[in-house]
């Protein structure tokens, strides 16, 4: 292939260009034309397989049909440009697997798709596309909480100001912040986990729901008479929920949109808890904040220019995943809104955005292991910041002990008004209110400064990071 040639054929595809968080990951590979190419041809040898396993079609037939089923024997620019004739890619595929299956037996391609019908192969494929992608995003939440969780154990009394509406409020530690972002992880792998092992389920409705068609190529085609129609769907449903590893549903789920809605639910809280952690960290890697830092790569962050920066591409890319998956998620929820036995558009819009919401969210994953892996913690920064108030970040504490002896209304004016003193001042808040004589009165210069020490005011914050990260209350490998 020329230069010229292969440009070309880049140019046919999305190659990440405008989403880099996902470019080269696994799971754009995994969400790729070509996987969904091939989830597809192994719904329609699944489907074969099945229907061989209770004797409606030949053997022979179901492994010529699964020895064509290989995405390398078909284009995937014909099948695309073939869709815009039927409106879906399935229609041109099945007419391809039957030819290529009749190249090495004419007899079975009589059997490819048979009963079948567009929506059941590829709801079927996109069902198969999603668990490996499932598979892939999991696994990278379960890495990444593994190291949050290392973060949270080696950080465990480290103290840092804790901030609300962008200030210092009281002081925590990032153990306790790092416990937090595992709890969130975990708490999308076990959505996901939901989703992967119960909610991905088979599509097997045949024209308009009713099955009619499979069950008229059974009676036809059957090498035990007449099947019973009950127990032969079942049995085929049985059958092609093991080819597949799929799950199976009561009804057949054309317009009933439950496994998307319950997918994209997942993805878009995926994204937004990897999305609330890399925020996070944005804020933290400010100059005027440095208590952490992303892991270094040679020319990663860099500016075209300012050669002085280097900026949190890791955080930035996981954070654009997030702002993007859970709008796209609410569009793909919108389908559910089907008309009749079989939608003309809503059906049709699902399948880019299942992609999309699958590789953001799967790119952001995958970004994340990175920078959980290696995110460079500064507790001297976080110590240093931890003073710039001048002790006015425990207020809270001095409100709390002051206000058996003075009142509470008396305390915290007091206290407002030493705070307002301390900042036009420059003065520590232990200096000022050393000079307040109900203080003095109550306080000696010792007690006033252990109760200013910020560091000794963490509350339950060491507990709760036990409580946390205690095998008891669940690990990356029970979830």
């Amino acid at each position: 292939m020329t230069a010229q040639q292969e440009e070309t054929e880049w140019d046919q595809q999305d190659a990440g260009l405008l989403s880099p968080v996902r470019a080269g990951t696994a799971v754009e590979a995994a969400v790729s034309d070509r996987a969904w190419l091939q989830a597809m041809l192994d719904a329609e040898a699944a489907l074969a397989r099945a229907q061989s396993r209770l004797g409606t079609l030949p053997p022979t037939a179901a492994e010529a049909i699964t020895a064509a089923a290989r995405a390398q024997y078909f284009s995937l620019r014909e099948l695309a440009l073939a869709a815009r004739e039927t409106a879906n890619p399935v229609v041109g595929l099945v007419q391809a697997l039957t030819r290529k299956v009749a190249t090495t037996d004419p007899a079975a391609a009589e059997y490819v798709h048979r009963g079948s019908t567009s929506q059941d192969i590829f709801d079927t494929g996109a069902m198969l596309v999603a668990k490996r992608a499932l598979r892939i995003i999991r696994a990278d939440l379960a890495r990444a909480a593994t190291a949050l969780r290392l973060l949270a154990e080696q950080h465990r009394d480290t103290a840092m100001a804790g901030r609300t509406l962008a200030l210092q409020a009281v002081p925590t530690t990032f153990g306790l912040k790092a416990a937090g972002w595992r709890q969130l992880l975990l708490d999308a792998e076990q959505r996901l986990t939901r989703v992967h092992e119960q909610g991905l389920p088979v599509s097997l409705g045949g024209a308009a729901g009713t099955l009619a068609g499979y069950l008229e190529y059974a009676r036809l085609d059957s090498t035990a008479g007449k099947p019973d129609p009950g127990r032969y769907l079942d049995e085929l449903l049985d059958a092609f929920a093991t080819e597949t590893g799929l799950a199976r549903t009561t009804l057949p789920w054309h317009v009933l949109r439950t496994p998307l809605a319950d997918l994209a639910a997942a993805l878009a809280f995926t994204a937004g808890a990897l999305g609330k952690i890399a925020i996070d960290v944005q804020n933290l890697t400010r100059t005027e904040v440095g208590e952490v830092a992303e892991p270094g790569a040679p020319g990663r962050g860099s500016s075209s220019a300012m050669p002085h920066k280097r900026n949190p591409v890791l955080a930035t890319l996981i954070r654009s995943a997030a702002i993007q998956v859970p709008p796209i998620a609410t569009a793909l929820t919108q389908c559910l809104v089907a008309e009749d036995e079989r939608s003309g558009g809503a059906w049709h819009a699902e399948w880019q955005m299942l992609r999309e919401c699958l590789r953001l969210a799967g790119g952001a994953a995958h970004t994340m292991v990175e920078l959980a892996e290696g995110l460079q913690v500064r507790p001297d920064r976080m110590l240093e910041n931890l003073h710039l108030t001048g002790s006015q970040v425990v207020s809270e504490r001095l409100a709390a002990v002051l206000a058996p002896q003075l009142g509470k209304t008396a305390a915290r004016t007091l206290l407002t008004d030493a705070s307002t003193r301390a900042q036009r001042t420059c003065d520590p808040l232990p200096v000022v209110l050393g000079t307040d004589p109900q203080i003095s009165a109550l306080l000696d210069a010792e007690q006033l400064a252990a109760l200013c020490d910020p560091a000794n005011y963490t509350g339950a914050a060491a507990t709760l990071v036990d409580r946390a990260i205690s095998p008891t209350t669940g690990t990356e490998t029970d979830n």
